[in-house]
Order: structure tokens, then C-alpha cells, then sequence
């Protein structure tokens, strides 16, 4: 079987969800925040090591400012109500993306962050203002800077992700199938799922589902 340590989700089909059956995106945001719970319980139960959640693209901020503000109300709300229990779950918060965002909230994420910092169960790495293009080119950029030889192992260094794993799964929810700038680099080959469920109603039995798939897969990285 194949080993599993690092799966990335692109959580996607919260506001049509929203729309479809409470006549509200903002109700979406807010349903997928317990299947964001419930697919922690299922990492934790399956060992895997590191989850990485695409919550806002470098895109998304062209979005209505009333969502974008109620999203990050709902972030702030989370890491006020959650982050203890995190903690207390063994449970640590990376963010990877531009922490461009108001005091408040830039401040309730370095404070998360800090305060699980030596934890070792499960790391969750949560993608906020982040796009694969460029993290690519800020990487890039700092190897010029440092007179450093481009090549994969310096490039790799250089990125957000530098001391993870690269994902063995990405799902992405909401029955679209594309990567949206979302760990290009990472994804190199990452065996990829494609879910038609909106992301409040995946499941841990749909997380289960392909898990198992993934592990029947034979994984050839080119060769035969």
C-alpha cells in the first residue's frame, strides 16, 4: 500500500451550497467550517501527518467585500474559539499565503501559530491569500538575491512549503476540475481527486473513499 502523510484540499462549494439550500453563501462559508472539523478528526484518525486547506486564493479578493468580511470574521472567530482545542489536540497551525490582512486578524494567526508551534499529531497548513504563481516567483526571486544556483532543490527550499512534504492527494470539491494556483509546484505528483460533492456535504466516508482508492494506486513517478 502506498504511505500517506500529506493530503491538500481545495475546499470548494461553499457559497453554491449556501445558495442552493439556505438561499445564503455566507450559510455555505459557515457549513464548511464543520466539515473542516470533521475531516481533522478523520486526518487524525487515518495518521496523516499534514493537511494543507485552501481557504482564500490570492483571487479571492475579488470577491463582494461583505463576504471577504465575513469570511475573516468566521476565520477570527475560529481561532478565538478553537485554537485552545487545537492545541490541546496536539494539533499544529502553519500558515502558508501573505498575512496581508488586518491587524486583528494578522495578529490572532502569528499568536495561533506561535502557540502551536511544537505540537506534532497533525499540521494543518492553511492556505490564506495564497497563489502557487507566486510563491513560485518570490522563490525565485530570493535565489537571484543570494546569488544562489536555480535548480530544484534550491527552488524547493525557497518555497512556503519547504519543510513539508509534498502532497501524495489533492481532492478538490465542488465538481470543478482544475488546480486554481493552488501548490503547483507541490502537485507535481500528487495522485489528484476530483469530488462532485460541494464541500459542506463531503464527508469523512468520502475522505475514507479515497484514501482507499489512493492506496490501491500504483504510483510509477515515471518509470514503468
Amino acid at each position: 500500500m502506498n504511505p500517506l502523510n500529506h493530503v491538500a484540499i481545495i475546499m470548494d462549494g461553499n457559497g453554491r451550497w449556501g445558495l442552493k439550500y439556505k438561499n445564503s453563501r455566507n450559510a455555505g462559508h459557515r457549513a464548511g467550517l464543520n466539515t473542516v472539523e470533521k475531516i481533522i478528526k478523520e486526518a487524525i484518525h487515518q495518521k496523516i501527518e499534514y493537511l494543507t486547506l485552501y481557504a482564500f486564493s490570492t483571487e479571492n479578493w475579488k470577491r463582494p467585500r461583505k463576504e471577504i468580511k465575513y469570511l475573516f470574521d468566521l476565520l477570527e472567530n475560529f481561532l478565538i474559539t478553537k485554537i485552545d482545542k487545537l492545541n490541546d489536540q496536539n494539533i499544529k497551525l502553519k500558515i502558508i499565503g501573505i498575512k496581508n490582512f488586518s491587524t486583528k486578524l494578522n495578529k490572532l494567526l502569528n499568536l495561533a501559530e506561535k502557540k502551536t508551534l511544537k505540537n506534532t499529531k497533525l499540521q494543518i497548513n492553511l492556505a490564506l491569500n495564497y497563489g502557487s504563481k507566486a510563491e513560485i516567483i518570490n522563490a525565485l526571486k530570493k535565489l537571484k538575491k543570494n546569488k544562489k544556483p536555480i535548480n530544484e532543490k534550491n527552488l524547493t527550499k525557497n518555497l512556503q512549503t519547504k519543510d513539508i512534504p509534498d502532497p501524495e492527494i489533492l481532492i478538490r470539491t465542488g465538481n470543478t476540475q482544475r488546480l486554481s494556483n493552488f501548490l503547483l509546484w507541490q502537485a507535481a505528483y500528487s495522485e489528484i481527486f476530483f469530488e462532485k460533492k460541494l464541500w459542506p456535504s463531503f464527508e469523512r466516508r468520502d475522505f475514507k473513499k479515497i484514501i482507499r482508492k489512493y492506496k490501491l494506486i500504483k504510483r510509477n513517478f515515471g518509470s514503468i
